[in-house]
């Protein structure tokens, strides 16, 4: 099973892609923190954000999307612009035929580590851990699509 992990954003987008192996770990085959140039109008930025996603769902070939859900901050106009790029994300995965999977913060906090109220810090290590990952430098956005992607792993084997 191979999973696009994503965390949404308009000017920076953190996207994983995580595979299952037949041995039952996880391990990551791409990831980076996409962003879009601040000089592009709004719409420029969500179509960017579409023909990245749509190149690495035509490279990867995930079985599923695993995207958190919009949680609303202080300030509506850049909520309502991640809503919009979220979109964009789920549209293309629909249009791949992608499950989708989706997941509160304090979820996808409590599948990974262990604890719906866990900080970056704990993320970041459990992170590091779950997947024996090397220590280099990752972007926030990166690791929290890569929590995400995992998050989603850890529910489709409750599944099975």
């Amino acid at each position: 099973m191979r999973v696009l992990g994503i965390d949404p954003g308009f000017e920076r987008l953190g996207i994983a892609v995580l595979e299952k192996t037949t041995s039952g770990k996880e391990r990551v085959l791409f990831s980076e923190c996409f962003k879009t140039a601040p000089s592009l109008e709004f719409s420029g930025r969500l179509r960017r954000i579409g023909e990245e996603i749509e190149k690495i769902i035509n490279t990867y070939k995930p079985n599923m999307l695993a995207m958190e859900t919009l949680f609303l901050n202080t300030n509506q106009k850049t909520a309502m612009r991640v809503a919009e790029a979220r979109g964009v994300v789920l549209l293309k995965a629909a249009e791949a035929g992608l499950k989708i999977f989706e997941a509160s913060p304090p979820e996808v906090k409590a599948a990974v580590a262990g604890d719906g109220r866990a900080d970056k810090k704990q993320m970041m290590k459990m992170v590091k851990m779950l997947l024996k990952m090397e220590e280099e430098k990752r972007s926030d956005d990166e690791m929290d699509a890569i929590a995400m992607a995992l998050a989603c792993l850890a529910q489709a084997n409750r599944s099975l």
